[in-house]
């Protein structure tokens, strides 16, 4: 693995993206509909990020011991899909993954049915799954601000229950954008979820063979967004990436508009180009983009821009602690991000420009790694470990290479 990569000052960016991977979070779901279905369908453009690959490689394999390795997403599905189908199944991952609850989905395939043994700790992989027997039980009560990923594993095996699945969602519901992406692939799918503001209803029937095209991923999309920020001259197209998406990142438009990155949707793709930064502090609730959080608190502390932001709390169980680990990236410029009441405010320390070069640590974390790399337009950049960004971007730094010449 290499150690580390030395990105040189490049304050101007142009031409054309060529490496935007497809939709991590539409291919995993498209994978699962597949292997719940009776008749598979014909999934194209899948994702070659890592995680999806991972996940197409576990869906339908004999073996009894799964290694998700640091894919949360397949640790979910996965267990889901296996405890539905009643196959006995081993699912272990990195010492990470083992970090990374897993309990209340657990509990909620133990209450429709199935037979699931805790390896270790109780409430985190490993884990074993033995069986399943139908309980009977259509109805589950879970906490709406756990991760979206458990409740769309739980909506994606809802037709497959003689009576169909309701889910009463407590408290506040995060990361909505997730659970309509889901329902609306599953529609694709010739199924039906309907999302209510406390509720989900998924009744029973089955899904229908057909072919599905994979858009292209607007998280990925994000860091170029960043780039154009930053730089002092930037013009990038995006090709593929629709002005319409079910992927709740599409917000990115919105954001970025705010902070100096102009749009322009055409048939071909999507272009950004520099604007005037119009605001003095920005405020943002990221419950239905986390992943978002990691592209533009760099891009404020970097612009001079404080800000106050809510939606944060499940970037402590990523990858890594993703709060602590943009507190100490970002502490390198003197920004500090402080928390109270799931409020956290971003207040701004020197410009990465101040600097004749920094180093940045990625904490094992792929976002962390795009997440500031746009910094190398104001300053000579050093990011630690590259290779995390295969997890979801194989070709990133390939495209910024291209963008740089």
């Amino acid at each position: 693995m290499t150690r580390s990569i030395i990105l040189d000052k490049h304050p101007d960016l142009s031409g054309q993206v060529v490496s935007l991977p497809s939709s991590k979070s539409l291919s995993n779901r498209a994978l699962m509909i597949n292997a719940l279905s009776e008749n598979p369908s014909s999934l194209l453009n899948l994702s070659q990020a890592r995680d999806t690959q991972l996940m197409s490689s576990l869906v339908n394999t004999p073996n009894e011991v799964i290694d998700v390795h640091d894919a949360g997403t397949a640790a979910r599905f996965l267990t889901t899909l296996f405890s539905i189908k009643g196959l006995p199944k081993t699912i272990r991952g990195t010492e990470r993954m083992h970090e990374r609850p897993i309990g209340n989905l657990v509990d909620a395939l133990r209450t429709l049915g199935a037979t699931i043994d805790y390896l270790d700790k109780q409430g985190f992989l490993p884990v074993a799954i033995r069986g399943f027997s139908p309980s009977g039980i259509d109805t589950l009560t879970i906490q709406g601000d756990i991760s979206s990923q458990f409740l769309s594993a739980l909506m994606m095996i809802g037709p497959s229950l003689k009576n169909g699945l309701t889910i009463k969602m407590t408290g506040n519901v995060g990361s909505r954008p997730y659970l309509t992406m889901t329902a609306t692939l599953m529609a694709h799918f010739g199924a039906t979820a309907t999302v209510r503001n406390d509720s989900i209803r998924v009744p029973a029937g089955r899904y229908l063979a057909t072919e599905y095209l994979v858009e292209h991923d607007w998280s990925a999309a994000s860091y170029w967004f960043a780039f154009v920020a930053l730089a002092k001259k930037a013009e990038v197209f995006i090709p593929g990436l629709k002005s319409v998406s079910m992927q709740g990142d599409r917000i990115v438009v919105a954001i970025m508009s705010q902070l100096g990155v102009a749009s322009a949707f055409s048939s071909e793709g999507l272009r950004l180009s520099k604007q005037a930064v119009d605001v003095d502090s920005i405020t943002w609730d990221f419950s239905g983009c986390p992943d978002l959080a990691q592209t533009v608190l760099p891009v404020c502390a970097a612009l001079g821009i404080p800000g106050e932001f809510k939606g944060m709390e499940s970037l402590r169980l990523k990858e890594t602690d993703r709060i602590f680990a943009l507190q100490q990236e970002l502490g390198k410029v003197g920004a500090t991000l402080t928390g109270e009441s799931g409020y956290w405010k971003l207040t701004p320390g020197r410009s990465p420009a101040d600097f004749k070069s920094l180093s940045i640590e990625t904490y094992h974390d792929h976002r962390m790694a795009m997440g500031f790399a746009p910094w190398s337009t104001l300053t000579r950049l050093e990011v630690e470990h590259p290779d995390v960004v295969q997890k979801s971007y194989p070709g990133f730094w390939d495209d910024l290479k291209n963008l740089q010449k």
